[in-house]
């Protein structure tokens, strides 16, 4: 079991139908110190459901934490001692998605408004486990229009005993934007999530959205204790090959994409193995090649064979051969 301190310092954002345990392994091959999430998992589905499929990982991935969604603290607390018994880093509680599924269910972004819930959930979670219990939220939903209601709901969760707040700096419309129109429309306020930082010194806060670049990440780390990135780590995953060095301090230097997909190509060819699609082990590698020259040849291989039955390491070779040397073996 790992108890080991999870590196707020620098995330990738749980990501819904993508990071899966294909996706944390292929980052793994681009970065040893970044922290990963698991895709939401509803307490209904681990409790209820296939465990072994939802929590299963490999070693590699660490530090690695769970993120769960749902909100009666019972439950909650039943499935963070699943995540102690599975071996992961941290258990997180999912207070920011605003798709329709987590409404019906009166989780995700809705328990912004409810921050007595979170904090009995908190308390439940704490009391189950010895694994840190963290909060992902958004900075507010619907009528919340106030930074002041924001700090109530950060104040409430952390008497509770959270410590650690990933603050995805949009607000969410419950009613009226889709979720994908929930991660561009709201304007990011980083400022408030800078007063909260300045407010609650004592609190590990994390900033969440927008986040593209290193170089951002870097700025906002002069006032932030982490940064989260999401949309930038499968549309452009070589990002992280630098977050070794530029955030951890690593004195190696990055691999360059050929040495990545050799790092990577033994774990396509044991999923294979056990009867895994090749496109599911794949598909988080598509954007690695993102402006470069042969992305295009890269990504069409591989969307226009990968999803053949016999689909196998042979069409990943392909997929390969039509990028220039240039692309693979530059650091740059």
């Amino acid at each position: 079991m790992s108890l080991r301190p999870a590196p707020h310092r620098f995330s990738v954002a749980p990501m819904l139908d993508w990071t899966d345990r294909h996706c944390r392994a292929f980052h793994r091959c681009l970065t040893t110190q970044a922290l990963l999430y698991t895709e939401m998992v509803t307490t209904g589905a681990l409790l209820h459901g296939d465990q072994a499929r939802h929590l299963d990982f490999g070693d590699t991935e660490h530090p690695v934490a769970l993120q769960l969604g749902g909100s009666d603290p019972q439950a909650l607390a039943e499935c963070a001692t699943l995540a102690e018994k599975w071996g992961y880093d941290e258990v997180n509680l999912n207070c920011g998605c605003p798709s329709d599924r987590v409404q019906s269910g009166a989780f995700g972004a809705c328990l912004m408004g409810t921050p007595d819930v979170v904090a009995r959930s908190v308390e439940a979670m704490r009391g189950a486990t010895q694994l840190p219990v963290t909060v992902k939220h958004r900075i507010g939903i619907d009528h919340q229009e106030s930074y002041e209601e924001l700090c109530a709901f950060v104040a409430t969760v952390a008497e509770a005993g959270c410590q650690t707040f990933i603050v995805h700096a949009r607000k969410a419309w419950l009613r009226g934007l889709s979720p994908k129109e929930n991660r561009e429309i709201p304007p990011l306020r980083y400022d408030w999530v800078q007063r909260l930082k300045g407010d609650f010194p004592e609190l590990t806060i994390s900033l969440n959205g927008g986040i593209l670049t290193l170089d951002e990440a870097q700025e906002h780390l002069t006032w932030a204790d982490g940064v989260m990135v999401g949309r930038a780590a499968y549309q452009t995953p070589y990002l992280l090959a630098d977050v070794d060095r530029r955030i951890f301090g690593a004195e190696t230097p990055r691999a360059t994409r050929r040495e990545v997909m050799a790092r990577f190509r033994p774990y396509v060819a044991a999923g294979l193995e056990r009867g895994e699609s090749f496109h599911h082990l794949t598909k988080s590698t598509l954007g690695l090649f993102a402006g470069q020259p042969g992305a295009r040849h890269y990504k069409r291989t591989l969307s226009e064979l990968g999803h053949r039955k016999d689909a196998g390491l042979d069409v990943l070779d392909q997929a390969l051969a039509g990028v220039p040397d240039e692309a693979l073996d530059a650091r740059d």
